[in-house]
């Protein structure tokens, strides 16, 4: 792809994520690949590798990463000098940025000196852009695997925490998402058959199954294997869904199967929502709008919905392209992180 300037990098423990700028400022194109970095940092060096490919080899490189908490390292110290060094090897040839948080950007030499500030921090990216382009609210990011709660107010990110130790602890992280939850963590038991069934303690399900069926899942969302390595379809999805309440699938349950995964999806919903009061909860004044982002934000979109707050789709502000705008919110924190290099950039 040609009048590319600026490449820019969220590399996460799942999935690598990136956003390619022209010349001209404007958002050219996303990208996202599927990235088991748990399994092995060759599966990180191999996405690296396989989206760089694509643009010239002297486009410098912006990058926030939530990969060092992979348990591939022994602590998160580790993992953002290990992750620094994968990508100096793949994304050699060109500039590399660090996005530190608060901090900015500091260079890969120093990622060491810096690891507390750019270990997690892709959150801080979307927020801090939001927080200059709207007077105030709370973003909440819903991805495949985790939702970030995060508070902005004139000009400023108002997050109570910033590590992920404090943002859990504040309800500003919270490790439920669209895709890769496993069923089990949503609840302890649920209603089926006239009963409250305890929910089975086994990676049998997770939410992209729940999702799937009740109609929510976004296209692409789901590009990790299933827990049983079987198809993603609605039939499959249904029948590890019953497995997790010790039935199988027939066609005199489907109905009830869709009920099941309802809800479970109003249980994650239930959670969000108390997560989303008690953020609101510390702020000095009730926020009024939800701005939402991730391929989750079906579900932010409803929380605003039930709190009858406004609600912005991410989508109608990181871009004016229609073409890209979904695949922007989806990889909101990769954009933001573009968009914070270009404003800091030297004239």
């Amino acid at each position: 792809m040609t009048d590319i300037a600026r490449l820019a990098w969220d590399v996460g423990g799942a999935h690598v994520k990136l956003a390619a700028f022209g010349r001209d400022g404007r958002l050219k194109a996303v990208r996202i690949a599927p990235c088991p970095v748990w399994k092995g940092a060759d599966h990180l060096a191999g996405a690296l590798r396989e989206l760089r490919s694509e643009f010239a080899p002297d486009i410098p490189s912006a990058v926030t990463m939530t990969a060092e908490v992979a348990d591939l390292w022994p602590d998160r110290r580790s993992g953002v000098v290990d992750v620094t060094a994968i990508l100096m090897r793949e994304l050699s040839g060109a500039p590399l940025a660090l996005f530190a948080g608060p901090e900015g950007f500091v260079p890969p030499e120093q990622a060491a000196a810096h690891a507390d500030t750019i270990g997690s921090a892709n959150w801080y990216a979307t927020a801090a852009v939001l927080a200059h382009l709207l007077p105030g609210g709370v973003l909440v990011d819903i991805g495949s695997t985790t939702a970030d709660l995060i508070p902005f107010d004139s000009g400023r990110v108002t997050a109570r925490g910033f590590t992920d130790a404090e943002r859990l602890a504040n309800n500003e992280l919270i490790y439920t998402g669209a895709v890769r939850t496993p069923v089990m963590a949503l609840t302890a038991e649920a209603p089926f058959n006239g009963r409250w069934l305890p929910l089975m303690a086994e990676h049998y399900a997770t939410t992209a199954d729940i999702h799937r069926l009740t109609g929510d899942l976004p296209e692409d969302a789901d590009l990790h294997a299933t827990a049983d390595g079987g198809p993603k379809t609605e039939e499959a999805s249904a029948r590890r869904l019953l497995r997790m309440v010790g039935h199988d699938l027939t066609p005199a349950n489907l109905p009830k199967v869709k009920a099941l995964a309802r809800h479970l999806a109003e249980a994650q919903l239930h959670r969000l929502a108390r997560a989303l009061d008690c953020v609101a909860s510390g702020l000095e004044a009730e926020p009024e709008l939800i701005v939402g982002a991730g391929v989750g934000r079906f579900m932010a979109a409803r929380l605003a919905e039930r709190r009858s707050m406004a609600y912005l789709d991410l989508a109608d502000v990181l871009t004016d392209d229609p073409a890209l705008s979904r695949q922007a919110a989806d990889c909101a924190p990769a954009v933001a992180v573009g968009l914070l290099a270009a404003a800091l950039a030297p004239a």
